[in-house]
Protein backbone atom coordinates (compact mmCIF):
# COMPACT_ATOMS: atom_id res chain seq x y z
CA UNK A 1 0.00 0.00 0.00
CA UNK A 2 1.82 2.93 -1.52
CA UNK A 3 0.02 5.56 -0.20
CA UNK A 4 1.26 5.68 3.43
CA UNK A 5 5.17 5.71 2.79
CA UNK A 6 6.72 8.77 4.09
CA UNK A 7 7.87 9.46 -0.41
CA UNK A 8 4.48 10.29 -0.42
CA UNK A 9 3.62 12.38 2.94
CA UNK A 10 5.08 15.66 2.68
CA UNK A 11 4.09 16.28 6.32
CA UNK A 12 7.05 13.54 6.70
CA UNK A 13 9.31 15.27 3.71
CA UNK A 14 7.69 18.38 2.51
CA UNK A 15 9.10 21.94 3.35
CA UNK A 16 7.33 22.39 6.75
CA UNK A 17 5.82 25.99 6.79
CA UNK A 18 4.85 25.53 3.30
CA UNK A 19 2.91 22.13 3.81
CA UNK A 20 1.78 23.36 7.67
CA UNK A 21 0.12 26.07 5.44
CA UNK A 22 -1.04 24.08 3.01
CA UNK A 23 -2.76 21.96 5.46
CA UNK A 24 -3.55 25.06 7.55
CA UNK A 25 -5.81 26.52 5.04
CA UNK A 26 -8.60 24.44 4.40
CA UNK A 27 -9.06 23.75 8.21
CA UNK A 28 -9.43 27.63 8.68
CA UNK A 29 -11.71 27.68 6.03
CA UNK A 30 -13.79 25.00 7.40
CA UNK A 31 -13.92 26.37 10.99
CA UNK A 32 -14.65 29.70 9.20
CA UNK A 33 -17.57 27.95 7.42
CA UNK A 34 -18.54 26.03 10.79
CA UNK A 35 -18.87 29.48 12.63
CA UNK A 36 -21.20 30.86 9.59
CA UNK A 37 -23.77 28.24 11.30
CA UNK A 38 -24.37 29.72 14.42
CA UNK A 39 -23.64 33.35 13.11
CA UNK A 40 -26.15 33.08 10.24
CA UNK A 41 -28.53 31.99 13.17
CA UNK A 42 -27.79 35.40 14.95
CA UNK A 43 -27.57 37.53 12.35
CA UNK A 44 -31.50 36.18 11.04
CA UNK A 45 -32.76 36.19 14.42
CA UNK A 46 -31.56 39.18 15.26
CA UNK A 47 -33.03 41.00 12.63
CA UNK A 48 -36.10 39.20 11.96
CA UNK A 49 -37.40 38.01 15.08
CA UNK A 50 -35.88 41.09 17.54
CA UNK A 51 -32.88 41.59 20.43
CA UNK A 52 -34.62 39.35 22.53
CA UNK A 53 -34.54 36.61 20.53
CA UNK A 54 -30.48 37.15 20.14
CA UNK A 55 -29.71 37.05 23.31
CA UNK A 56 -31.68 34.38 23.68
CA UNK A 57 -29.38 32.07 21.41
CA UNK A 58 -26.65 33.67 21.85
CA UNK A 59 -26.50 34.10 25.71
CA UNK A 60 -26.52 31.01 28.08
CA UNK A 61 -27.43 28.60 25.14
CA UNK A 62 -23.91 29.11 23.83
CA UNK A 63 -22.30 28.72 26.94
CA UNK A 64 -23.87 25.34 27.77
CA UNK A 65 -23.77 24.20 23.68
CA UNK A 66 -19.76 24.75 24.14
CA UNK A 67 -19.68 23.39 27.54
CA UNK A 68 -20.94 19.82 26.59
CA UNK A 69 -20.18 19.72 23.12
CA UNK A 70 -16.00 21.10 23.49
CA UNK A 71 -15.91 18.32 26.09
CA UNK A 72 -16.36 15.12 23.27
CA UNK A 73 -14.99 17.45 21.02
CA UNK A 74 -11.38 17.46 23.03
CA UNK A 75 -12.18 13.43 23.49
CA UNK A 76 -12.08 12.98 19.92
CA UNK A 77 -8.70 14.73 19.61
CA UNK A 78 -7.58 11.68 21.51
CA UNK A 79 -8.71 9.76 18.81
CA UNK A 80 -6.73 11.88 15.95
CA UNK A 81 -3.67 11.67 18.01
CA UNK A 82 -3.66 7.75 18.15
CA UNK A 83 -4.73 7.75 13.43
CA UNK A 84 -1.82 10.44 12.83
CA UNK A 85 0.32 8.24 15.28
CA UNK A 86 -0.61 5.02 13.73
CA UNK A 87 -0.65 6.43 9.58
CA UNK A 88 3.23 8.45 10.22
CA UNK A 89 4.29 4.77 11.53
CA UNK A 90 2.22 2.80 8.59
CA UNK A 91 0.66 0.55 11.21
CA UNK A 92 -2.28 0.18 8.75
CA UNK A 93 -4.17 -3.01 10.48
CA UNK A 94 -4.06 -0.62 13.82
CA UNK A 95 -5.18 2.37 12.17
CA UNK A 96 -8.60 0.58 10.75
CA UNK A 97 -9.37 -0.31 14.07
CA UNK A 98 -8.80 3.10 15.56
CA UNK A 99 -10.83 4.42 13.15
CA UNK A 100 -13.91 2.10 13.47
CA UNK A 101 -13.37 2.80 17.28
CA UNK A 102 -13.31 6.56 16.86
CA UNK A 103 -16.76 6.40 14.99
CA UNK A 104 -18.51 4.09 17.92
CA UNK A 105 -17.32 6.44 20.40
CA UNK A 106 -18.97 9.67 18.38
CA UNK A 107 -22.36 7.87 18.44
CA UNK A 108 -21.75 7.23 22.08
CA UNK A 109 -21.30 10.61 22.56
CA UNK A 110 -23.71 11.96 20.44
CA UNK A 111 -26.78 9.63 22.25
CA UNK A 112 -25.52 11.15 25.60
CA UNK A 113 -25.66 14.95 24.55
CA UNK A 114 -29.06 14.30 22.94
CA UNK A 115 -30.35 13.33 26.08
CA UNK A 116 -28.84 15.53 28.01
CA UNK A 117 -29.11 18.45 26.54
CA UNK A 118 -33.48 17.75 25.73
CA UNK A 119 -33.69 16.44 29.28
CA UNK A 120 -31.91 19.21 31.18
CA UNK A 121 -32.14 22.47 29.40
CA UNK A 122 -34.38 24.48 31.57
CA UNK A 123 -32.81 23.50 34.53
CA UNK A 124 -29.42 24.47 32.87
CA UNK A 125 -30.83 28.12 31.58
CA UNK A 126 -32.90 28.65 35.06
CA UNK A 127 -29.20 28.30 37.01
CA UNK A 128 -27.46 30.28 35.03
CA UNK A 129 -30.10 33.16 35.72
CA UNK A 130 -30.88 33.43 32.14
CA UNK A 131 -33.30 36.88 32.28
CA UNK A 132 -37.30 35.81 32.58
CA UNK A 133 -37.58 37.12 29.37
CA UNK A 134 -35.55 35.05 27.33
CA UNK A 135 -36.06 31.91 29.06
CA UNK A 136 -38.35 30.15 26.99
CA UNK A 137 -36.54 31.17 23.85
CA UNK A 138 -33.62 29.85 25.42
CA UNK A 139 -35.08 26.51 26.15
CA UNK A 140 -36.58 26.05 22.47
CA UNK A 141 -33.66 26.53 20.76
CA UNK A 142 -31.39 24.31 23.23
CA UNK A 143 -33.57 21.43 22.77
CA UNK A 144 -33.76 21.27 19.12
CA UNK A 145 -29.98 22.09 18.88
CA UNK A 146 -29.53 19.18 20.80
CA UNK A 147 -31.25 16.79 18.87
CA UNK A 148 -28.96 16.99 16.28
CA UNK A 149 -25.68 15.71 18.30
CA UNK A 150 -25.39 12.42 16.99
CA UNK A 151 -24.41 13.70 13.49
CA UNK A 152 -22.43 16.64 14.89
CA UNK A 153 -20.08 13.87 16.83
CA UNK A 154 -20.11 11.59 14.24
CA UNK A 155 -18.96 14.81 11.45
CA UNK A 156 -16.33 15.93 13.88
CA UNK A 157 -14.99 13.00 14.31
CA UNK A 158 -14.61 11.62 10.84
CA UNK A 159 -13.60 15.12 9.92
CA UNK A 160 -10.77 14.59 12.69
CA UNK A 161 -9.82 11.18 10.89
CA UNK A 162 -9.60 12.56 7.15
CA UNK A 163 -7.08 15.37 9.28
CA UNK A 164 -5.27 13.13 10.84
CA UNK A 165 -4.23 11.45 7.70
CA UNK A 166 -3.09 14.77 5.96
CA UNK A 167 -6.60 15.07 4.58
CA UNK A 168 -8.18 18.82 4.95
CA UNK A 169 -9.50 19.74 1.50
CA UNK A 170 -12.26 17.31 1.72
CA UNK A 171 -13.88 18.35 5.58
CA UNK A 172 -13.71 21.82 4.18
CA UNK A 173 -16.40 21.34 1.01
CA UNK A 174 -18.22 19.56 3.61
CA UNK A 175 -18.51 22.48 5.87
CA UNK A 176 -19.10 24.68 3.26
CA UNK A 177 -21.92 22.59 1.64
CA UNK A 178 -23.25 22.19 5.31
CA UNK A 179 -23.09 26.65 5.67
CA UNK A 180 -25.07 26.49 2.15
CA UNK A 181 -27.66 24.67 3.24
CA UNK A 182 -27.67 26.45 6.80
CA UNK A 183 -28.42 30.06 5.18
CA UNK A 184 -30.86 28.51 3.01
CA UNK A 185 -33.11 26.51 5.56
CA UNK A 186 -32.84 29.49 8.23
CA UNK A 187 -34.14 32.10 5.95
CA UNK A 188 -37.29 29.57 5.04
CA UNK A 189 -37.90 28.47 8.33
CA UNK A 190 -37.09 31.35 10.41
CA UNK A 191 -37.94 34.57 7.95
CA UNK A 192 -40.45 32.17 5.28
CA UNK A 193 -42.11 30.59 8.27
CA UNK A 194 -42.01 32.34 10.72
CA UNK A 195 -40.72 29.39 13.52
CA UNK A 196 -38.48 31.75 15.42
CA UNK A 197 -35.81 30.14 17.05
CA UNK A 198 -36.52 26.78 16.89
CA UNK A 199 -36.42 27.38 13.09
CA UNK A 200 -33.12 28.66 13.60
CA UNK A 201 -32.12 25.77 15.42
CA UNK A 202 -33.87 23.46 12.89
CA UNK A 203 -31.76 25.08 10.26
CA UNK A 204 -28.25 23.96 12.12
CA UNK A 205 -29.67 20.09 12.88
CA UNK A 206 -30.04 19.29 9.44
CA UNK A 207 -27.05 20.93 8.39
CA UNK A 208 -24.92 19.07 10.95
CA UNK A 209 -26.83 15.92 9.21
CA UNK A 210 -25.67 16.64 5.79
CA UNK A 211 -21.85 17.15 6.69
CA UNK A 212 -21.90 14.31 8.90
CA UNK A 213 -23.35 11.72 5.68
CA UNK A 214 -20.82 13.76 3.32
CA UNK A 215 -17.48 12.97 5.62
CA UNK A 216 -19.37 9.28 6.58
CA UNK A 217 -19.56 8.29 2.69
CA UNK A 218 -16.04 9.73 1.74
CA UNK A 219 -14.67 7.25 4.57
CA UNK A 220 -16.34 4.42 3.23
CA UNK A 221 -15.83 4.47 -0.17
CA UNK A 222 -12.16 5.39 -0.31
CA UNK A 223 -9.71 2.46 -1.43
CA UNK A 224 -6.80 3.91 0.83
CA UNK A 225 -5.63 2.34 4.50
CA UNK A 226 -8.37 4.61 6.20
CA UNK A 227 -11.02 3.25 4.57
CA UNK A 228 -14.12 2.79 7.40
CA UNK A 229 -15.47 -1.19 7.10
CA UNK A 230 -18.27 -1.51 8.76
CA UNK A 231 -16.86 -4.83 11.29
CA UNK A 232 -17.68 -5.42 14.52
CA UNK A 233 -14.66 -7.24 15.35
CA UNK A 234 -12.66 -3.87 14.23
CA UNK A 235 -13.47 -2.43 17.91
CA UNK A 236 -10.40 -2.50 20.19
CA UNK A 237 -10.81 -1.38 23.93
CA UNK A 238 -7.15 -0.71 23.66
CA UNK A 239 -7.66 1.67 21.12
CA UNK A 240 -10.23 2.90 23.34
CA UNK A 241 -7.96 3.10 26.50
CA UNK A 242 -5.26 4.96 23.80
CA UNK A 243 -7.92 7.57 22.44
CA UNK A 244 -9.33 8.42 26.16
CA UNK A 245 -5.74 7.78 27.93
CA UNK A 246 -4.89 11.18 25.45
CA UNK A 247 -8.82 13.16 24.73
CA UNK A 248 -10.14 12.75 28.01
CA UNK A 249 -7.65 15.20 29.83
CA UNK A 250 -8.23 17.12 26.96
CA UNK A 251 -11.90 16.98 26.76
CA UNK A 252 -11.91 18.12 30.77
CA UNK A 253 -9.82 20.88 29.78
CA UNK A 254 -12.21 22.23 27.11
CA UNK A 255 -14.53 21.45 29.57
CA UNK A 256 -13.06 23.29 32.87
CA UNK A 257 -12.24 26.33 30.30
CA UNK A 258 -16.24 26.56 29.27
CA UNK A 259 -17.00 26.17 33.03
CA UNK A 260 -15.22 29.86 33.54
CA UNK A 261 -16.99 31.23 30.66
CA UNK A 262 -20.31 29.76 32.47
CA UNK A 263 -19.69 31.45 35.32
CA UNK A 264 -18.76 34.79 33.39
CA UNK A 265 -22.52 34.12 31.80
CA UNK A 266 -23.78 34.19 35.03
CA UNK A 267 -22.60 37.91 35.81
CA UNK A 268 -23.23 38.99 32.37
CA UNK A 269 -26.79 38.06 33.25
CA UNK A 270 -27.17 39.80 36.16
CA UNK A 271 -26.34 42.92 34.10
CA UNK A 272 -29.62 42.58 31.76
CA UNK A 273 -30.85 42.15 28.52
CA UNK A 274 -28.84 44.63 26.80
CA UNK A 275 -25.06 43.18 27.98
CA UNK A 276 -26.48 39.80 27.03
CA UNK A 277 -27.07 40.60 23.76
CA UNK A 278 -23.96 42.78 23.16
CA UNK A 279 -21.51 40.10 24.27
CA UNK A 280 -23.68 37.88 21.99
CA UNK A 281 -23.27 39.89 19.47
CA UNK A 282 -19.41 39.78 20.39
CA UNK A 283 -18.84 36.17 20.89
CA UNK A 284 -20.13 35.88 17.23
CA UNK A 285 -17.53 38.46 15.98
CA UNK A 286 -14.96 36.69 18.52
CA UNK A 287 -16.03 32.99 17.70
CA UNK A 288 -14.27 34.05 13.99
CA UNK A 289 -10.91 34.17 15.50
CA UNK A 290 -10.57 31.33 18.03
CA UNK A 291 -11.39 28.35 14.83
CA UNK A 292 -8.72 30.11 13.27
CA UNK A 293 -6.51 29.83 16.32
CA UNK A 294 -7.89 26.07 16.93
CA UNK A 295 -7.11 25.07 12.99
CA UNK A 296 -3.51 25.77 13.78
CA UNK A 297 -3.70 23.89 17.00
CA UNK A 298 -4.62 21.39 14.82
CA UNK A 299 -2.21 21.67 12.08
CA UNK A 300 -0.01 21.08 14.83
CA UNK A 301 -0.87 18.50 16.44
CA UNK A 302 -1.02 16.62 13.31
CA UNK A 303 2.47 17.33 11.91
CA UNK A 304 3.75 16.61 15.33
CA UNK A 305 1.89 13.28 15.90
CA UNK A 306 2.56 11.94 12.46
CA UNK A 307 6.30 13.33 12.92
CA UNK A 308 6.19 11.52 16.35
CA UNK A 309 4.76 8.33 14.80
CA UNK A 310 7.86 8.27 12.64
CA UNK A 311 10.99 9.42 14.95
CA UNK A 312 11.10 12.73 12.78
CA UNK A 313 12.11 14.83 15.75
CA UNK A 314 13.82 16.86 14.45
CA UNK A 315 10.84 17.92 12.12
CA UNK A 316 9.14 17.95 14.95
CA UNK A 317 10.79 21.00 16.74
CA UNK A 318 10.60 22.94 13.48
CA UNK A 319 6.81 22.38 13.18
CA UNK A 320 6.53 23.96 16.89
CA UNK A 321 8.93 27.19 15.31
CA UNK A 322 6.85 27.42 12.00
CA UNK A 323 3.19 26.69 14.06
CA UNK A 324 4.34 30.19 16.29
CA UNK A 325 5.40 32.00 13.73
CA UNK A 326 2.24 31.76 11.54
CA UNK A 327 -0.08 32.03 14.75
CA UNK A 328 1.45 35.43 15.39
CA UNK A 329 1.08 36.78 11.84
CA UNK A 330 -2.68 35.69 11.57
CA UNK A 331 -3.38 36.68 15.11
CA UNK A 332 -1.95 40.21 14.55
CA UNK A 333 -3.79 40.36 11.42
CA UNK A 334 -7.51 39.18 12.83
CA UNK A 335 -6.90 41.54 16.09
CA UNK A 336 -6.40 44.47 13.62
CA UNK A 337 -9.25 43.37 11.60
CA UNK A 338 -11.83 43.57 14.20
CA UNK A 339 -10.60 47.05 15.85
CA UNK A 340 -10.64 48.61 12.32
CA UNK A 341 -14.49 47.56 11.81
CA UNK A 342 -15.44 47.46 15.17
CA UNK A 343 -18.82 49.42 14.80
CA UNK A 344 -19.88 48.02 11.05
CA UNK A 345 -19.45 44.34 12.76
CA UNK A 346 -21.90 44.42 16.04
CA UNK A 347 -24.24 46.64 13.71
CA UNK A 348 -24.61 43.43 11.44
CA UNK A 349 -26.25 42.05 14.67
CA UNK A 350 -28.26 44.68 16.03
CA UNK A 351 -28.66 48.46 15.24
CA UNK A 352 -30.59 48.59 19.01
CA UNK A 353 -29.07 52.06 20.31
CA UNK A 354 -27.91 50.65 23.61
CA UNK A 355 -26.54 47.45 22.59
CA UNK A 356 -24.09 48.54 19.61
CA UNK A 357 -21.92 51.00 22.09
CA UNK A 358 -21.46 47.95 24.68
CA UNK A 359 -20.48 45.44 21.74
CA UNK A 360 -17.97 48.32 20.02
CA UNK A 361 -16.21 48.44 23.68
CA UNK A 362 -15.66 44.45 24.46
CA UNK A 363 -14.39 44.53 20.95
CA UNK A 364 -11.95 47.24 21.84
CA UNK A 365 -10.76 45.78 25.57
CA UNK A 366 -10.18 41.95 24.36
CA UNK A 367 -9.28 42.03 20.46
CA UNK A 368 -5.71 43.28 21.05
CA UNK A 369 -4.82 40.58 23.64
CA UNK A 370 -5.39 37.47 21.62
CA UNK A 371 -1.85 37.40 20.94
CA UNK A 372 -1.42 36.43 24.53
CA UNK A 373 -2.84 33.05 23.88
CA UNK A 374 -0.80 31.78 20.82
CA UNK A 375 2.13 29.78 23.01
CA UNK A 376 -1.05 27.77 24.79
CA UNK A 377 -2.34 27.24 21.54
CA UNK A 378 0.34 25.82 19.66
CA UNK A 379 2.38 24.19 22.66
CA UNK A 380 -0.68 21.88 23.59
CA UNK A 381 -1.11 21.03 20.27
CA UNK A 382 2.34 19.91 20.01
CA UNK A 383 2.18 18.23 23.52
CA UNK A 384 -1.33 16.00 22.31
CA UNK A 385 0.26 15.07 18.77
CA UNK A 386 2.88 13.31 20.96
CA UNK A 387 0.55 11.55 23.74
CA UNK A 388 1.35 14.46 26.32
CA UNK A 389 -2.37 15.48 27.18
CA UNK A 390 -2.45 15.13 30.93
CA UNK A 391 -0.25 18.31 32.13
CA UNK A 392 -1.35 20.77 28.99
CA UNK A 393 -4.97 20.19 30.63
CA UNK A 394 -4.07 20.80 34.23
CA UNK A 395 -1.11 24.09 33.27
CA UNK A 396 -5.02 24.95 31.35
CA UNK A 397 -7.04 24.77 34.10
CA UNK A 398 -5.15 25.93 36.28
CA UNK A 399 -4.34 29.37 34.18
CA UNK A 400 -7.86 29.61 32.66
CA UNK A 401 -9.96 28.16 35.17
CA UNK A 402 -8.82 28.36 38.74
CA UNK A 403 -7.09 32.31 37.94
CA UNK A 404 -10.21 33.29 36.45
CA UNK A 405 -13.12 32.29 38.91
CA UNK A 406 -10.78 33.46 41.54
CA UNK A 407 -10.74 37.02 39.87
CA UNK A 408 -14.67 36.44 39.33
CA UNK A 409 -15.86 35.69 43.19
CA UNK A 410 -12.85 38.41 44.45
CA UNK A 411 -13.42 41.29 41.83
CA UNK A 412 -15.83 40.99 39.15
CA UNK A 413 -19.46 39.75 40.78
CA UNK A 414 -19.08 42.16 44.00
CA UNK A 415 -19.58 45.37 40.99
CA UNK A 416 -19.83 43.55 38.16
CA UNK A 417 -19.51 45.75 34.81
CA UNK A 418 -18.90 44.56 31.21
CA UNK A 419 -15.13 46.09 31.07
CA UNK A 420 -14.27 44.87 34.40
CA UNK A 421 -16.26 40.84 33.20
CA UNK A 422 -13.99 41.54 29.95
CA UNK A 423 -10.47 41.75 31.93
CA UNK A 424 -10.95 38.11 32.95
CA UNK A 425 -9.99 37.13 29.46
CA UNK A 426 -6.54 38.44 28.67
CA UNK A 427 -5.41 38.41 32.43
CA UNK A 428 -5.72 34.50 32.46
CA UNK A 429 -4.09 34.40 28.57
CA UNK A 430 -1.11 35.42 29.50
CA UNK A 431 -0.89 33.50 32.66
CA UNK A 432 -1.51 30.49 30.47
CA UNK A 433 1.02 31.00 28.08
CA UNK A 434 3.81 31.87 30.38
CA UNK A 435 3.24 28.64 32.38
CA UNK A 436 3.11 26.49 28.96
CA UNK A 437 6.04 28.16 27.34
CA UNK A 438 7.85 27.08 31.20
CA UNK A 439 6.79 23.78 30.62
CA UNK A 440 7.37 23.22 26.81
CA UNK A 441 11.54 24.92 27.24
CA UNK A 442 12.02 21.79 30.15
CA UNK A 443 11.33 19.41 27.58
CA UNK A 444 9.73 16.67 29.77
CA UNK A 445 6.64 16.28 27.63
CA UNK A 446 8.81 14.82 24.97
CA UNK A 447 11.41 12.95 27.11
CA UNK A 448 7.95 11.23 28.92
CA UNK A 449 7.02 9.79 25.73
CA UNK A 450 10.67 8.66 24.00
CA UNK A 451 12.77 5.43 24.80
CA UNK A 452 15.46 5.67 27.11
CA UNK A 453 18.01 5.68 24.68
CA UNK A 454 16.36 8.91 22.69
CA UNK A 455 15.81 10.66 25.17
CA UNK A 456 17.18 14.46 24.60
Amino acid sequence: MNSGTDTENRILNGVIWKQMLLFFFPIFLGTLFQQLYNTVDAVIIGRFVGKGALAAVGGADVEIINLLVNFFVGVSSGAAVVISQHWGAQRFDSLRSAIFTANVLAVAAGIFLTVVGVWFAPALLTAMKTPADILGDSVTYLRYYFLGMIPAMLYNMDAGVLRAVGDSRRPLYYLISGCVANVVLDLLFVKGFGWGVAGAAIATSISQLLCSVLALLALLRTKKPFRLAADRTLYSRAQTSAMLRVGLPAGVQSAMYNISNVLIQVAINTLGTNSVAAWAAFRKIDGFYWPISNALNITVMTFVGQNFGARRYDRLRRTVRSGLVIDLVITVFISALFLLLRAPLVRLFTTDADVVPIGESLIFVLCPFYVLFIFCEVFSGTMRGVGESLRPALLTMFGTCVIRIAYLFLFAYRHATNVRIAIAYPMTWGITSLLFLIYYRSGRWLNRRMGPTERI
